[in-house]
């Protein structure tokens, strides 16, 4: 079972890299979940309405050292996430920046990944964070805040 797990990793990973692009990637990993069991929290509320400026030809999001991201085709975060989307995130300053629900990027094995925040805890170490992709049974184990490069803030279709 682990290597079929390593093996769908590794082949994720050379496929990303072999484009050359910096694709985030929404990791696979074994059966899946669906919404419908309640077991996904939303994020947390990043934006105001006052920060939404909505006028007839466009939208303004006001929000300071926003990045765009686009995904890599993996299904772990459909229905949510999936190649086409476009992530609109920012860099997080600090472990309260990130709460249960979150959809974060950071890296495992070089490669950017993408999965929501399913538990938010304190050890021996500090503060962690648990991440799992919604459409994933596993999760991805124990984060610091260290490791998030990234919090998505907002998704266009």
């Amino acid at each position: 079972m682990l290597g079929v797990f390593l093996l769908g990793f590794g082949s994720c990973a050379v496929m990303v890299f072999g484009f050359g692009t910096e694709l985030e990637v929404p990791f696979t990993g074994l059966g899946v979940v669906s919404w419908e069991s309640g077991e996904i929290s939303a994020p947390s509320d990043y934006l105001s309405e006052e920060d939404i400026v909505v006028s007839d030809d466009r939208v303004i999001l006001r929000i300071k050292g926003v990045t765009l991201s686009s995904y890599a085709d993996s299904g772990s975060m459909v229905p949510v996430l999936d190649e086409g989307a476009n992530g609109i995130r920012v860099v997080p300053l600090s472990e309260d920046d990130i709460e249960v629900g979150d959809i974060v990027s950071f890296r495992m094995l070089g490669v950017l990944v993408v999965h929501r925040v399913v538990e938010k805890g304190v050890d021996e170490d500090g503060i962690y964070f648990i991440v799992k992709g919604d459409a994933n049974l596993v999760g991805d184990g124990r984060i610091r805040f260290r490791d998030i490069e990234y919090k998505t803030v907002g998704i266009i279709y």
